[in-house]
């Protein structure tokens, strides 16, 4: 369970892969750190 472990996140980070733990692009965690920028910056 460290970056040698490619089944867990901090594995996948480590190794540059992308897979079910660490999803390559994912629009539901995007839009909302888009919002809080921007609602910031007004």
């Amino acid at each position: 369970m460290g970056r040698g472990d490619i089944k867990t996140k901090k594995g996948k980070i480590f190794a540059g892969s992308f897979g079910k733990t660490r999803p390559a692009k994912s629009n539901a965690t995007a839009k909302p750190a888009t919002a809080k920028k921007a609602a910031a910056k007004k």
